[in-house]
């Protein structure tokens, strides 16, 4: 009995540090393995790629009724994350487009971090993406400056600003610059377009998102 009960316990703690071990959004990334298996992603779509801004546009397809849309927004993914699970991000899909918003996280996380180290990991990503599509458009929505996370607004700003430079001196690259669409007629971030964590999004707001991206969808 001592036995079993022994190997038990080896096999129940073999198993929580095997799940202990899995990073962070590892299932959110199993799904979309599901969801690609179960669906095979369309040739040609515009892959969107971000965090929770993305995540939780569900009916993105929606808003773009004429663009086929693959959306693999995942949790409050930072870029770190984003890096760490490249290959499965970009590997499954043959897109014409994609189009990142992230970043915001990265500075959530710390509110210490300075705009460099994130720009240095949007630059790392985006090298991940040139490597295996040389000549598709790649888009960088800027860091939206959401009501709840005022305090790291001064972070944000320089990122976007760099960020920004450097796509703007990119082939075949954009920024995407969705700040005046935001703020009201005082130039203020409009807080009547996120719901109540003043982090996220009503359909209010992602519709002048959407006015902003599509120009520049291929």
């Amino acid at each position: 009995m001592k036995k079993i009960l022994s190997a038990f316990l080896l096999l129940y703690f073999a198993i929580a540090f095997t799940q202990e071990k899995k990073p962070m959004f590892w299932q959110d990334i199993q799904e979309f393995k599901k969801q690609d298996q179960q669906n095979p992603p369309p040739k040609d779509a515009i892959l969107f790629i971000g965090s929770s801004t993305f995540t939780k546009w569900t009916d993105i397809a929606d808003y773009f009724p004429d663009k086929k849309i693959i959306n693999r927004g995942f949790g409050g993914s930072r870029l770190t994350d984003l890096n760490d699970f490249s290959e499965d991000l970009l590997a499954p899909y043959q897109p014409k487009q994609i189009i990142i918003y992230c970043g915001e996280n990265d500075f959530a996380d710390n509110h210490q971090l300075k705009a460099q180290v994130v720009v240095d990991r949007y630059k790392a990503f985006y090298q991940k993406i040139r490597k295996k599509f040389p000549t598709i458009e790649v888009d960088y929505i800027s860091i939206k400056y959401s009501p709840s996370r005022e305090v790291i607004w001064p972070q944000m700003k320089v990122a976007n600003k760099k960020i920004a430079a450097f796509m703007n001196k990119e082939p075949h690259a954009k920024f995407i610059d969705v700040t005046k669409a935001m703020e009201d007629s005082n130039g203020k971030v409009r807080k009547d377009i996120f719901v109540d964590d003043m982090l996220h999004f009503k359909p209010e707001g992602y519709k002048i998102w959407t006015k902003v991206i599509y120009p520049y969808l291929k």
